[in-house]
């Protein structure tokens, strides 16, 4: 029997590939380049799942995303939050005084200014943070140090220099895990999200109508983006996600009066809330 696999971007050690062994230790983590390559392993079968940054409370949505769900055959069943943790790492007999450079995705070098001004060092920009760990501990100099989860620096053999040097401490992503196969949540069984996108129609008010029933039905919206489709100012598309089960009497009925001021309309997931929601 073949084992079961999940496929995530990044390098190995990134944390997409933490929150995948967390959750999922059962299976094969799958490292892919980009998220196009990610959506795309699922979808041709050569893996089962995928794991997915959508949100980041410091930097927002996560880019692109949101342009590969609405076209992708693939359905959201579940959702996990990850405490983003960094940790300074180099090569075995690196120290905080031989550093002189320290290497990362832009972001984790945005998101650990405080440390790296406090020292003095140089920020390079690397593809992403994994990929920085091993191109520290492949350079072997003791000048270089990676900003990198802590998973990074056991694949890699590097030390730990310092950990947790991020500056704030409510940095968490959001990832939601992908399937080929529709596995709704059943209603009734705890707190669901339901996940949706659609398109309003190119009237006057159209988007108040249609988000109308949501208010008057007492369904609690805790999403709701827009960005452009097609290249055309006036095909605005949204994304938006609910507390509820499209079961549900309200939802149902808000859906309902949904379709009135919209076209296309498609829910992307119906799966359990992450009890991190109710922190």
């Amino acid at each position: 029997m073949t084992a079961r696999r999940i496929a995530y971007q990044g390098e190995p050690g990134a944390n997409s590939h933490l929150i995948s062994q967390r959750h999922y230790p059962d299976l094969e983590a799958v490292p892919c380049a980009s998220f196009e390559d990610v959506f795309a392993t699922v979808e041709r079968g050569d893996a089962d799942l995928a794991m997915i940054p959508i949100d980041n409370t410091l930097a927002g949505r996560v880019a692109d995303i949101h342009h590969f769900l609405p076209t992708s055959r693939l359905h959201i069943v579940a959702e996990h939050f990850l405490r983003i943790q960094f940790t300074l790492m180099a090569v075995p007999g690196a120290t905080l005084d031989s550093i002189e450079t320290v290497h990362s995705h832009v972001h984790a070098l945005g998101q650990c200014r405080r440390i790296i001004g406090m020292h003095g060092w140089r920020p390079i920009i690397s593809g992403d943070t994994a990929g920085a760990a091993r191109e520290v501990a492949e350079a072997g100099d003791t000048s270089q140090a990676a900003i990198a989860p802590p998973l990074a620096a056991e694949i890699y053999g590097l030390e730990v220099l310092a950990s947790d040097v991020e500056d704030e401490d409510h940095n968490t992503t959001r990832f939601v895990v992908l399937s080929p196969d529709e596995v709704r949540a059943p209603a009734g069984n705890g707190p669901v999200v339901t996940s949706f996108i659609f398109n309003v129609r190119n009237l006057p008010a159209a988007l108040y109508k249609a988000l109308g029933g949501f208010a008057t039905n007492g369904v609690n919206m805790t999403k709701l983006e827009s960005y452009m489709v097609g290249g055309e100012f006036i095909a605005t598309q949204f994304l938006a996600e609910v507390d509820g089960h499209p079961t549900d009497p309200g939802l149902a009925r808000a859906l309902e009066e949904l379709a009135f001021f919209t076209t296309d309309v498609k829910i992307l997931g119906v799966y359990p809330a992450d009890p991190f929601r109710s922190r």
